[in-house]
């Protein structure tokens, strides 16, 4: 999970990888770090600068491939669906401070698990 070091620098140079660099600056404008990837969606892209619909979905899958998480399914069912801990564990470590820094996933699933 070397992604969790990044700086928006990194984000962008990522964000440039994969075939978008006329977003870098939207990555590093908004101090998207890679411990922030894990809130880049098709609902955020848009508050980013980025408004074109088949690039945000793009971007997405990619998102999600970096982070190996997988999409959520949706059903009929009311009841939300069951979260990714890998999804889980990004959005705690997305934190800073202390405890977020010492979270290990190993540690993360113990807890999630208990």
């Amino acid at each position: 999970m070397e992604f969790l070091q990044w700086d928006s620098r990194d984000v962008a140079r990522w964000i440039e990888s994969v075939g978008f660099p006329q977003y870098k600056a939207c990555f590093t404008e908004n101090f998207i770090s890679g411990r922030k990837l894990i809130y880049v969606n098709c609902n955020n892209l848009p508050k980013l600068g980025i408004t074109d619909f088949k690039d945000m979905q793009v971007i997405c899958a990619r998102v999600r491939e970096l982070l190996g998480i997988t999409e959520t399914l949706w059903s009929r069912s009311i009841a939300d669906p069951r979260r990714d801990p890998v999804a889980l564990f990004l959005e705690k470590k997305s934190r800073t401070g202390e405890h977020a820094e010492a979270l290990t996933f190993q540690r993360f699933l113990y807890d999630f698990y208990q």
